[in-house]
């Protein structure tokens, strides 16, 4: 039998719609960054020689939350009736001279922008920073892989990709995704350890200001086992929390440990063994006490708890099975928290790897330009944009939501523009499925007044 449908006519395209708007979640998201004073911030630390910059680089964050990975995805705040709800944009063209105006000295002005910016969200999304007694600070750095030479700064690094080094701090608690208190893009061979104790330093500045008496945690990995970072947490009375190498003094230090010291332990889920690569989900740990930097002056060294987790390796082929031989793990720590809580803790580092590949899958797919200072203020931009994204996200009560997850539920919400009685209204999607979310945003957003964007 034979059924006969109607032929199904494929529409034309038309583009001369003047009220339509791609991102209609952006002007929550900017009412959120006015509520921290995101444009009086900027006003008053950015000296950048540039009119209107204030108004450039809230354009450049506004286009990383609307998804742009590059210069020319700018464009995408020029569409339609955007400019109407944004309250201004700029070029893409225009914000690429604005990018190359900037110097090391500025590009640190938008970092210190971002602080300042966090410790004003705090008040206004509580829960930003959590409620638990131990906030972490994590120390990490990224190669941002590219192609050429004529990108300034661009090397071969630690892990034989040629790019730019990109080393980032971060906040976070249990109850509490990260947000990101620092950032800095260095060339691609610098060693991951330069610097970091400034990064550190100014997290910790911020961590106390915005839950203040909190013990913090400071954790890195064996490539920012340095005494200036150390003592960038001791001497500012916080715990730290990083993987020591395989120096000699660890070696003798591991094997002088006791066997009947090891304490079994089983984790909840596999994690990766960082050596091979390889799934565990059962390990021994043990400690003892450990001097670090023993060839540094003695008022250098740092007495602390050298924390060990073995795991046994594969025997491989021919090996006598009976002969057991492991793979060991260690960090150095001045917590009093106990073995196997002190290693749970420790592991937990993977927290700034997801923020790593956060950004490299949204504003740091590309550094867009080839002075190095321009690339420098695009990664400054791109923190901001983050940060405001995970503040969205608490606001919305998605606070686990990471960051295209909230671009793409939040921000990017079709939406027309119509004009009643001398107010501007954003008709949205019926049925949107994350309506509630956004509308427990928009209440945070305009809690002391209608963004600037939305005003009549």
């Amino acid at each position: 039998m034979q059924v006969s449908h109607e032929p199904v006519t494929a529409p034309t395209p038309v583009f001369d719609e003047d009220h339509l708007v791609a991102a209609g979640g952006l002007p929550a998201i900017l009412g959120l960054a006015e509520q921290a004073d995101f444009i009086s911030l900027l006003a008053g630390r950015l000296t950048v020689d540039c009119p209107n910059a204030p108004l450039k680089a809230r354009s450049l964050v506004a286009g990383m939350l609307a998804g742009a990975d590059d210069i020319d995805g700018t464009g995408i705040l020029r569409t339609g009736g955007t400019p109407k709800v944004m309250g201004g944009v700029r070029a893409p063209s225009t914000l690429g001279t604005f990018l190359r105006s900037f110097t090391h000295g500025h590009v640190l002005q938008l970092g210190a922008v971002n602080r300042k910016l966090l410790e004003h969200l705090a008040p206004v999304v509580p829960g930003l920073f959590g409620a638990d007694p131990l906030i972490t600070v994590d120390l990490d750095d990224t190669i941002r892989e590219l192609h050429g030479y004529r990108k300034q700064g661009v090397a071969y690094g630690y892990n034989k990709v040629k790019g730019l080094n990109a080393i980032l701090a971060v906040v976070s608690s249990d109850s509490c995704p990260p947000v990101i208190t620092g950032a800095g893009l260095r060339r691609g061979n610098v060693k991951s350890g330069d610097h970091a104790a400034w990064h550190a330093t100014r997290s910790i500045t911020l961590a106390r200001t915005v839950r203040p008496g909190t013990q913090i945690l400071g954790r890195a990995d064996s490539a920012f086992c340095t005494c200036e970072t150390i003592h960038a947490f001791a001497d500012h009375g916080c715990w730290f929390s990083v993987t020591i190498p395989a120096w000699p003094t660890v070696t003798a230090a591991i094997s002088g440990i006791d066997e009947q010291a090891w304490t079994p332990i089983r984790y909840p889920h596999a994690v990766i063994e960082p050596e091979t690569g390889e799934l565990i989900s059962d390990a021994e740990v043990a400690e003892t006490p450990f001097t670090a930097f023993v060839s540094h002056p003695k008022d250098e060294q740092v007495s602390c708890r050298l924390v060990v987790r073995r795991v046994k390796r594969l025997n491989p082929a021919g090996q006598d099975p009976l002969v057991e031989s492991y793979r060991y793990h260690a960090f150095i720590t001045n917590s009093d928290l106990d073995t196997v809580e002190a290693d749970r803790r420790h592991r937990d580092h993977a927290i700034v790897e997801q923020v790593i590949a956060e950004l490299k899958a949204g504003p740091l797919a590309h550094l867009p330009s080839g002075r190095f200072t321009a690339n420098a203020a695009w990664l400054a931009c791109a923190v901001i944009a983050f940060n405001l994204s995970r503040a969205a996200a608490h606001a919305a009560g998605m606070s686990t939501a990471r960051m295209p997850t909230i671009t793409r539920r939040l921000i990017m919400i079709p939406a027309r523009i119509a004009h009643r009685a001398r107010r501007r209204y954003l008709h949205m999607p019926r049925r949107w499925p994350w309506a509630t979310q956004f509308t427990r945003l928009w209440t945070t957003a305009t809690a002391v007044g209608p963004p600037l964007a939305l005003a009549s």
